[in-house]
């Protein structure tokens, strides 16, 4: 019988050990065949694991050595990208200015508990999409129910939150703005699958291929939420608001621009600068918002900005400023639930329950309305109304009982993001993660040498505030 060293049974057991708690946090013993594995690698030898360094040519062994580490960093990075924590660009600003745009995020999976992969075979830190190849970047099959491991905590509210975008289990290619579900109300489904030339393939994404967005976790499972004049109540008492939410105003100046060193002041990027006197869309709606021409017959110079409530009082002591307003509730577009008229708007939404895992509701219209999509589509069962029946996996049902937790999402930039509001609840399985730390931020409006990395935020813990 072969002989291990002392060395081997110690390399092994460390390699055991650490493999057992793995399958245990996993909670799938089903891992443990693994250890057939670990056995041969640390101990018995009987595959040839490595015996590429034992060939004779050096060119072999530096290329099959190359090879070897860059297998070996891909699955590292495939752990921990899927188990500890993942890198996040903040791509727009609905979270401003708690998260601004050009930071980057560690985002934790542990934070929550990470999930069990639905497509478990993927190309590590590509979302859905293999750049250039312009492919998925990942494999339908196989593909794994939900399932998320014990982590540090739980979703609390006020929290920020990475998720999957809960509409964006289909989506027209070329057009993944609005959402596929926006665009089949205003355009109807016949012509986004007839007309590719505009709207591309339309294709089905899994929960964890979803884009990943990240909102503020506002309404916790089972809370009743509503708007009233942009004040969030939960449960009929007004809610704690973030520090630095904002909304759109528009701000009518003496005939004077307002200047660099100004926006610098309100804090406005370049991108949130609107100038909306300048004709188009906003031009046209100057004299409904109340504003007057000037003796000329021209507007003086409007603009529509984002605002803290800091930056108002700003705006509003320049001294070129004659007139601010907020901006209507008409200017913000539809809302949840898409094709169902309930008269709620983006400001005054609700009264609206928020499901919760276990409880129960009657399958009447407007329940059908506003918690269908959580029915058939996060919870995947088929749903029918027949002959003034409603069919639920073809058995006929009065009422329906939730499998999930769900989540209502809102960015702190309140006129400025498409959330909640726009495409209904976050349910449990699409928790991706925990934003903790900023290790970068960059700042897109200034060169690098004025002021282009945001030195004051870097190494900066993520707080709920």
């Amino acid at each position: 019988m072969k002989k291990f060293t002392k060395k081997q049974w110690i390399k092994f057991s460390i390699a055991a050990v650490l493999y057992t708690l793995f399958a245990i946090w996993m909670q799938n013993l089903w891992l443990l065949l693994g250890l057939i594995v670990l056995v041969d690698i640390f101990l018995t030898h009987y595959i040839p694991w490595g015996a590429w360094k034992r060939s004779k040519n050096p060119a072999v062994r530096n290329v099959l050595e190359w090879v070897d580490d860059i297998v070996f960093a891909l699955v590292a990075v495939y752990f921990i990208n899927l188990f500890v924590f993942q890198n996040y660009q903040i791509p727009s600003s609905s979270l401003e200015k708690s998260l601004l745009v050009g930071d980057y995020l560690f985002v934790s999976k542990l934070s929550y508990g990470p999930r069990v992969p639905n497509t478990p075979i993927s190309f590590p830190l590509v979302q859905n999409t293999l750049p250039i190849l312009n492919c998925k970047s990942y494999l339908d099959w196989p593909e794994w129910g939900y399932k998320r491991v014990k982590g540090l905590g739980h979703v609390k509210r006020n929290d920020i939150v990475v998720f999957n975008f809960p509409a964006g289990d289909t989506i027209a290619v070329k057009v993944q703005n609005p959402d596929y579900y926006s665009l089949v109300e205003e355009y109807g489904r016949e012509r986004i699958l007839l007309d590719k030339a505009t709207f591309g393939e339309v294709m089905y994404r899994p929960v964890d291929k979803r884009e990943n967005y990240v909102k503020r976790c506002i309404g916790m499972p089972g809370d009743t939420l509503q708007l009233i004049d942009n004040q969030v109540y939960i449960d009929s008492k007004p809610a704690e608001n973030p520090k630095d939410m904002q909304f759109n105003y528009f701000i009518e100046t003496d005939g004077s621009p307002i200047t660099e060193e100004q926006f610098r002041l309100m804090d406005v990027s370049k991108d949130d600068r609107m100038l909306a006197s300048s004709g188009g869309y906003y031009q046209n709606l100057l004299s409904y918002l109340g504003f007057t021409p000037n003796a000329n017959g021209q507007y003086n110079p409007v603009y529509r900005l984002p605002l803290t409530k800091k930056a108002l009082a700003i705006a509003e002591k320049l001294p070129t400023v004659k007139k601010v307003i907020i901006e209507p509730e008409t200017l913000g577009g539809p809302t949840y639930p898409v094709g169902y008229n309930t008269g709620w708007t983006r400001d005054n939404f609700g009264p609206l329950w928020i499901p919760k895992k276990g409880a129960t509701i009657p399958l009447d219209e407007r329940n059908l309305a506003l918690y269908s999509r959580c029915i058939k589509n996060y919870e995947n069962n088929t749903l029918e109304v027949k002959d003034g029946k409603v069919y639920i996996n073809g058995k006929p049902e009065t009422s329906y009982t939730f499998k999930y937790d769900y989540y209502w999402m809102m960015g702190d930039n309140r006129h400025n993001s498409a959330d909640s509001r726009s495409w209904g609840f976050v349910p449990e399985d699409h928790i991706v993660g925990k934003p903790i730390l900023v290790w970068l931020s960059l700042d897109k409006d200034r060169s690098l040498f004025d002021g282009g990395i945001r030195w004051n935020r870097l190494f900066r813990w993520v707080h709920p505030d």
